[in-house]
């Protein structure tokens, strides 16, 4: 399906769990199917329609958990692996990135935000930009490039 990767790049940026992202664009899908075969109208902007399902459905995850409260298996944690796992350096490598990005300029911080970070497609980008798929292509590939100078730079 053509709106596969940008609604699964959409809800793991929301998620940032590989399974969980999977599970729920499954379970958007199926909705939204649901939904279009009881209402029996097609959705003119699927990946918009999509997106607000997908929402929907990762608010009703959270207040399901909030609610129950996380169950954590004490036997199964390995105190080791635990230990390794560093939040700062997480932390630290998104404020290199955000620095990196503004160190770029308005046009291709624009494109990497729409295309990478929202998960736009080609198509939608450009016409959010007003300039042609092309365009955003080369805007894109030059950003990138950009982004990887700047990041190895910075090392």
């Amino acid at each position: 399906m053509a709106t596969w990767q940008s609604l699964y790049r959409f809800i793991y940026y929301k998620v940032q769990n590989r399974e969980e992202a999977e599970d729920i664009t499954q379970e958007t899908y199926l909705k939204a199917l649901s939904y279009m075969q009881k209402k029996n109208n097609k959705i003119e902007k699927h990946i918009s329609f999509l997106k607000t399902v997908a929402l929907n459905i990762i608010r009703d995850k959270g207040r399901k958990t909030k609610r129950r409260g996380t169950s954590i298996n004490i036997d199964g944690i390995n105190p080791g692996e635990i230990a390794l796992e560093d939040p700062t350096e997480s932390i630290i490598e998104k404020e290199t990135i955000q620095e990196a990005l503004m160190l770029l300029g308005k046009e291709q911080r624009m494109v990497i935000n729409l295309r990478i970070i929202k998960g736009y497609s080609v198509s939608d980008t450009a016409k959010r930009m007003d300039k042609s798929e092309n365009n955003i292509r080369v805007i894109q590939y030059r950003a990138i490039e950009n982004l990887t100078k700047i990041l190895k730079w910075g090392e």
